[in-house]
């Protein structure tokens, strides 16, 4: 009988941002921008690194991967909430819940372990300039990547084995727009006080360590350049404030969504959205408005692209 009713819950009901049908066209129609703004972002970026060789070296290989990684973690969650905003009734079944946690965190988690890379790299570049060739060779960048993605996978894989086994068998609404471990587990027919303690600290320890990494590489790094160059500060930080913003705008909802005792549910909808929407569309501007060799790379795109229309152009007027 017990297996019976641990088995009778199928889907679970989002309860999403909110009830009044005004806000959610309106939702429905800035969610489906940003999100399109995101994709296409996201994507321009990876494509600009690969086909421009000036940028071919490992800090644009490692930020090719961040605009990927983007872009998988925005597609995680936002299609679902903006074809909600079209139903009355938002459900998803107990497997797309299970998907959404496992790549949320597979992406999130892998995320975190490339911008401690990042902030190597860029350790590397600025206190060891005569070695970076040598350091951040072709196979450590692939090593850096390859790294995130593993640590990313079992960082996922150890949420998803705590929560997928959970009996379900009671109350189903989850008062979000997406599937969550802190949320869900709170929904499981038996006490789950240690597991989740288990579970915001696998979470929470992972975004904390890295978050301290990050810290200390870019003080290290602003230090090293302070002692030996008079006016190399304010190179360092030029070159840093990007990686530093975007560090600052992905850790802070982690951290406070899993390490904060107390949980105020619009806050939480609100860092959710920050971390599952914003986030993602801020990493390409941010390192495309403040980055220089980006900028000339699109310019040096625009002026090709020019060039060859120009080409094709009087071609067929030959032809004619």
């Amino acid at each position: 009988m017990e297996e019976v009713n641990q088995s009778t819950v199928s889907e679970f009901i989002i309860l999403g941002l909110c009830n009044s049908w005004e806000l959610q066209v309106f939702f429905l129609v800035a969610f489906s921008s940003l999100y399109l703004i995101t994709i296409l972002g996201n994507i321009f970026i990876v494509f600009l690194i690969i086909v421009d060789l000036h940028l071919h070296s490992p800090m644009y290989f490692l930020l090719a991967n961040l605009s990927f990684i983007d872009f998988c973690l925005s597609s995680v969650t936002t299609p679902k909430m903006i074809t909600d905003f079209l139903k009355v009734k938002k459900t998803i079944s107990f497997g797309g819940c299970m998907c959404q946690i496992f790549f949320g965190h597979f992406f999130g988690g892998g995320e975190m372990v490339l911008l401690v890379s990042m902030a190597y790299d860029r350790y590397v570049a600025i206190c060891k300039p005569l070695h970076y060739s040598s350091i951040m060779n072709r196979h450590m960048c692939i090593g850096l990547v390859v790294t995130s993605w593993i640590i990313g996978f079992m960082h996922s894989i150890s949420q998803l084995a705590i929560i997928i086994k959970l009996p379900f068998c009671g109350p189903r609404e989850l008062d979000s727009f997406f599937c969550d471990i802190p949320l869900v587990i709170k929904l499981a027919c038996m006490d789950t006080y240690i597991l989740e303690i288990l579970i915001n600290a696998d979470s929470g320890i992972l975004a904390t360590i890295c978050f301290i990494l990050l810290l200390i590489s870019y003080s290290y790094i602003l230090f090293t350049v302070c002692l030996y160059s008079k006016d190399g500060a304010s190179k360092a930080l030029s070159t840093c404030t990007a990686h530093i913003t975007v560090v600052v705008l992905f850790f802070g909802p982690c951290i406070f969504i899993y390490l904060w005792p107390i949980s105020i549910t619009w806050v939480d909808k609100f860092l959710a959205v920050f971390y599952a929407v914003i986030t993602p569309l801020l990493n390409p501007a941010i390192y495309t408005l403040r980055n220089k060799e980006i900028k000339n790379a699109m310019k040096r795109l625009q002026h090709y692209h020019i060039k060859v229309i120009s080409i094709s152009g009087s071609h067929i007027t030959r032809i004619l």
